[in-house]
């Protein structure tokens, strides 16, 4: 089998081009590399994001959380995962997963933390599409129906008069099959036994 190890150049071609974001960070917890991705997504230079410059990017909202969760983590020596929103060099901001691992120098000594981030925003969109609908659904079925008390025909909001299957086949995914409760058949049952 061949070697498989790479060499300082291919390692290097391998980090810079790779389609994640990957960063590191020293043992004063302060960033002191970004890999192109990382820059070119920024639209910022290694100057710009060293140190703590990065940081400038994370929403206003997810700040604190996001900064909280690293700094335990780095004090711990614990790998973490966190979500939260970065500025794209458009001015947008985008969802990121970045996952942080500690590293160790030649000599095994703890040398800070190297982390990759993904975009996860259309991931995230989904998601909230996702919650949004299900919340108007139930909102929708949660809300009170006018039912006829006698045939059981519910009004909707037109002031239309339907089924009840028919309602809640337009309102929601749920699909209907009949049947026959037991109490319904021994009644009915009654009946045809009295008419033979």
């Amino acid at each position: 089998m061949p070697d498989a190890r790479l060499t300082l150049p291919e390692y290097e071609a391998l980090v810079e081009q790779s389609p994640i974001l990957i960063w590191r960070a020293n043992t004063e917890a302060l960033c002191d590399y970004f890999n192109d991705r990382w820059l070119s997504f920024r639209g910022r230079s290694m100057e710009q994001e060293y140190g703590n410059g990065w940081a400038e990017g994370v929403h206003p909202d997810d700040f604190e959380r996001c900064l909280k969760i690293y700094l335990d983590n780095f004090e711990a020596r614990k790998a973490f995962e966190m979500e939260y929103r970065l500025m794209r060099h458009d001015g947008e901001y985008r969802w990121i997963f970045d996952r942080g691992v500690p590293f160790n120098d030649n000599d095994a000594k703890f040398a800070g933390f190297i982390g990759s981030c993904i975009d996860i925003t259309d991931r995230v969109e989904a998601q909230e599409a996702l919650r949004a609908r299900l919340e108007n659904e139930i909102k929708t079925l949660k809300g009170i129906m006018p039912i006829c008390g006698y045939c059981k025909k519910i009004r909707d909001d037109k002031e239309i008069w339907q089924h009840l299957e028919t309602y809640i086949s337009e309102h929601t995914d749920a699909l209907f099959t009949h049947g026959v409760c037991p109490n319904c058949m021994a009644e009915q049952m009654g009946k045809m036994q009295k008419t033979d």
